[in-house]
């Protein structure tokens, strides 16, 4: 006697999804009001223009070495990807040695005293204008 009420109860229901659209639908018909937002309460603050006169950062080493070494890799790995030239690139450091490196973190030391040589004059002159 159930089963044969179910068996007419599914004949008639014509609009049956499966379980992940329907899931979806559902959740797409919650009201946005109800919906809780991360940042509750708090004051979003605006970040300010960056000066483009400002110095640029100092590269790091890793950085040094992958600007050296991607050419290479391209060759030897025809039609790689932009992202597999990146795993490519950080697997090779990795297996550098300390003394493998240590032209790369020479680089990136003079880099960072030449950052910091350019900030300093950088703020200096905007001290000047400012007063």
């Amino acid at each position: 006697m159930i089963a044969d009420k179910l068996r007419n109860l599914q004949r008639t229901n014509t609009t049956y999804f499966p379980f992940s659209q329907r899931s979806s639908q559902i959740s797409n018909t919650m009201p946005k009001a109800a919906a809780k937002s991360k940042g509750a309460g708090k004051v979003e603050k605006r970040r300010g223009k960056k000066d483009p006169n400002a110095p640029k950062r100092g590269l790091s080493a890793y950085m040094f070495f992958a600007n050296e070494q991607r050419d290479n890799v391209r060759e030897e790995n025809p039609g790689v990807s932009f992202g597999q030239v990146g795993k490519i690139l950080g697997e090779r450091w990795k297996a550098l040695t300390d003394k493998q490196r240590t032209p790369y973190e020479a680089k990136a030391a003079a880099d960072k005293k030449r950052y910091e040589d350019e900030k300093q004059a950088y703020n200096a002159d905007g001290d000047e204008e400012s007063s």
